[in-house]
């Protein structure tokens, strides 16, 4: 049995830290959200509401939000037309959560694995305000394919750059890279 586990070590640490780093950053990011009286609307996803309506303020399009009044869910105003619902799970938060925890597990040094883990976090968090812009857009044009851009086209933009975001992580920062040298 000690033999499969010095043979498997970095496979079984690469586990122990990822599911160890999920498991924290969950339990806090639930105590945050206990915080917020039940049905009511936490302060991230309030802000990427905010975001959302301020990028799409810079194009020609009357942009707005409204919390519902039972405070479950932030209406999104596109041209006077309510085209979608933001609830806590659009602000990107477990998807940060997911990418930290997969750089952990593959962490290099400290300083470079937390900078990119502020980077990559920046860049997830931006790149889910364009998308929930360009989604609630989209939807205000074609209504009619709201499933095919919510359910598809969108998580696989959102989960591509994330894998992205991973490939650069283990093949340039972690203790995994491969270092060549050009002759």
């Amino acid at each position: 049995m000690k033999k499969y586990f010095i043979r498997y070590k970095p496979f079984l640490l690469f586990l122990i830290k990822f599911f160890l780093t999920f498991i924290i950053l969950t339990v806090v990011y639930q105590v945050f959200l206990g915080r917020f009286e039940n049905n009511k609307i936490d302060s991230i996803t309030r802000l990427v509401a905010k975001n959302t309506v301020q990028f799409l303020d810079l194009f020609p399009a009357d942009a707005a939000i409204e919390e519902n009044k039972s405070g479950t869910f932030i209406k999104l105003i596109y041209n006077h037309t309510y085209v979608a619902r933001m609830i806590e799970g659009c602000n990107a938060v477990s998807i940060i959560i997911l990418f930290i925890s997969f750089v952990v597990s593959f962490s290099g040094k400290l300083k470079p694995t937390l900078l990119f883990i502020f980077a990559g976090s920046v860049i997830i968090y931006v790149l889910n305000v364009i998308r929930i812009a360009l989604l609630s857009a989209l939807i205000y044009h074609f209504p009619s394919q709201l499933s095919l851009l919510h359910g598809v086209l969108f998580p696989l933009f959102i989960y591509g750059v994330v894998f992205i975001l991973w490939l650069i992580w283990i093949r340039k920062f972690s203790l995994y890279a491969t270092v060549t040298t050009v002759k």
